[in-house]
């Protein structure tokens, strides 16, 4: 069983390798091979531009249960993470909301999984710190056939202490996405380094640059 469990993770080691090690080679070769990678929104979700006032011109769909209004349904915390009253003060979803997601220092938070393909090249979400220079590490989770979920460390958002829209951050999806059959589905994960965080308004971009 060891044994198994050891050539299964450095299976998953192999894949997290070839992601990174491939992903900007295949991206721009992406929408030539179409026939390959679907570059169409997976799933029909609406979308919209939540990023506008920042100069974000990209149409995004939420995650789901990313404005963590409802309770946050088939998202997953660890280490004290919870929703919170408060939320990000811009309205992007319509209205500025009630509640937002808060991660005490050492604390996660995982999303449901979500469909994407070569057309999700980037995701953003609003944050803030609650603690003095708090960083929050930003992973993506792969659901592959035979390999199961293959998280990536996609970078660590240093917050500040208003609430603010992320810096855009890659999916990766196109990898996934060809070793898929088109699509894969991929769940986003928060993990607070130092400090705690606050977060809302999750959102995925479905258009291909």
């Amino acid at each position: 069983m060891q044994t198994k469990r050891f050539f299964s993770g450095h299976r998953k080691l192999a894949l997290r390798s070839l992601v990174v090690a491939t992903a900007l080679s295949v991206m721009p070769a992406a929408a030539a091979h179409a026939s390959l990678i679907s570059t169409s929104a997976c799933d029909g979700a609406p979308l919209s531009q939540p990023f506008l006032k920042w100069g974000d011109t990209s149409p995004y769909k939420l995650v789901p249960g990313g404005d963590f209004e409802t309770g946050a349904k088939g998202w997953t915390f660890s280490g004290g993470a919870q929703i919170v009253s408060g939320s990000e003060p811009f309205g992007v979803t319509g209205s500025v909301g009630r509640y937002s997601l808060y991660l005490p220092a050492g604390a996660s938070a995982q999303s449901p999984y979500t469909c994407v393909d070569a057309a999700y090249p980037s995701f953003r979400f609003f944050d803030r710190n609650r603690g003095l220079l708090s960083t929050t590490l930003v992973q993506l989770v792969y659901k592959l056939p035979l390999l199961g979920p293959v998280d990536l460390p996609v970078g660590a958002a240093l917050l500040n202490m208003t609430w603010g829209p992320s810096l855009p951050m890659l999916t990766l999806s196109a990898v996934p996405g060809l070793l898929g059959g088109g699509y894969a589905q991929v769940a986003v994960r928060f993990t607070a380094l130092t400090g705690a965080t606050q977060l809302d308004d999750v959102f995925i971009d479905p258009r291909m640059k």
